[in-house]
């Protein structure tokens, strides 16, 4: 069976969107610092709740663009439930699940893991661009966009005094 996946990533990123560079620099729960992983989600929904739990009151929000992924479910590695630590969904997280993360990835198990999401607990995957099955992972092209900006918080200096009458 064919799944899909969805990554949405900055403007500025495209380049290096499916190398794992960006979290290699920026580790999140899944991987610590120098562990390069792609990080996709099950649905656009979920890879926009992935961003905008990260989004801040921002004057001016980056321009995103959305890719799906296609893989064969023979390249997933099922998460053992069992093994993640109690708080795993936690924030910030506890150092074990960088640790899952990083021991699949260096192992170059599989070439993508599914694990669940700390915000809804349906499914996101790690992709491992170092697997040799990587290559097998079909990108689609990027597409724009557009976060509604209802969904964001607003910025401090832009709330709206209301008059006394």
């Amino acid at each position: 069976m064919i799944l899909s996946a969805w990554r949405i990533v900055r403007q500025e990123h495209l380049a290096t969107a499916f190398s794992g560079e960006g979290s290699s620099l920026y580790p999140g729960r899944w991987n610590k610092a120098g562990v390069p992983i792609v990080y996709a989600s099950g649905s656009i929904a979920l890879a926009m709740l992935e961003i905008l739990v990260r989004v801040q009151g921002v004057d001016r929000l980056p321009v995103y663009y959305v890719a799906e992924l296609r893989f064969d479910e023979t390249l997933v590695e099922q998460c053992d439930f069992g093994q993640l630590p109690i708080d795993w969904n936690s924030d910030p997280p506890p150092p074990a699940c960088a640790q899952i993360g990083d021991e699949w990835a260096k192992g170059v198990r599989s070439a993508v893991l599914c694990v669940p999401s700390a915000i809804t607990g349906e499914s996101n995957y790690l992709l491992n661009p170092a697997h040799p099955r990587f290559a097998e992972v079909e990108i689609g092209p990027p597409q724009k966009i557009a976060i509604d900006p209802r969904l964001l918080p607003e910025p401090p200096l832009k709330r709206k005094r209301r008059r006394k009458k």
